[in-house]
């Protein structure tokens, strides 16, 4: 079995707290970012899962900016997460 590594990004819409994976555009959320988090990986998984046996797993995974590492598949290296904002 490879491992397929991902980035998770957590925020709150009103009560409800997302996760967000962007190299696959998966989302899911929950009561608490603690819930979210548990419900992605089922959803990546699900995702993972149903494009394996559709026979898709191979061409989704080559166009996402996960890199192949011959063990597995990981996502590129965070460098900083910045919230930024310009005046029009």
């Amino acid at each position: 079995m490879r491992e397929i590594s991902f980035t998770v990004h957590v925020f709150r819409e009103g009560k409800t707290f997302v996760a967000h994976v962007p190299e696959l555009d998966v989302s899911s959320c929950g009561e608490t970012a603690d819930e979210a988090r548990r419900n992605i990986k089922d959803a990546v998984r699900g995702f993972l899962e149903t494009a394996e046996e559709m026979g898709t797993l191979s061409d989704i995974l080559s166009v996402t900016r996960l890199i192949e590492d011959g063990e597995g598949w990981n996502p590129p290296e965070f460098v900083s997460l910045d919230h930024m904002a310009v005046g029009i």
